[in-house]
């Protein structure tokens, strides 16, 4: 069997013939100068200063702001970023909330097997006994 496309396909070749109108639109709005072109890293990611959490606004999502340069505006700007050590701190986080759900899952596990254990060598018992 054969499956052939119909409506769906015409409407994403449309949204691709409408993209450089939407991008030139995009970028005539104030977007950040790393959203809209490439961009090289001045500064590497780093802690903000109790001065640059009061007067960067970027440096409130993460408290981590690193300094880059637009390629073709050649603009200098502050973006947030995830340090090095947050990623590490986030990973082992994850990790050990997922060890301790296995552990919680081993447990319930194990006293389920020793419930059935149970009902089994009852059964068998009574069993034995009726003979």
């Amino acid at each position: 069997m054969v499956w052939e496309p119909d409506g769906p396909i015409v409407s994403v070749v449309l949204c691709v013939d409408v993209l450089p109108y939407v991008r030139s639109a995009v970028s005539a709005t104030n977007l950040p100068c790393w959203m809209v072109e490439e961009f090289v890293v001045a500064e590497e990611c780093a802690p903000c200063s109790s001065f640059q959490a009061k007067t960067i606004p970027e440096c409130g999502a993460t408290g981590n702001v690193e300094k880059i340069t637009c390629s073709l505006s050649k603009k200098s700007e502050f973006k947030s970023c995830r340090s090095a050590l947050m990623e590490q701190r986030l990973f082992w986080k994850f990790e050990g909330a997922v060890v301790g759900v296995a552990v919680i899952f081993a447990c319930l596990v194990i006293i389920r097997q020793r419930q059935l254990d149970r009902k089994a060598l009852e059964k068998v018992r009574k069993q034995i006994e009726s003979i």
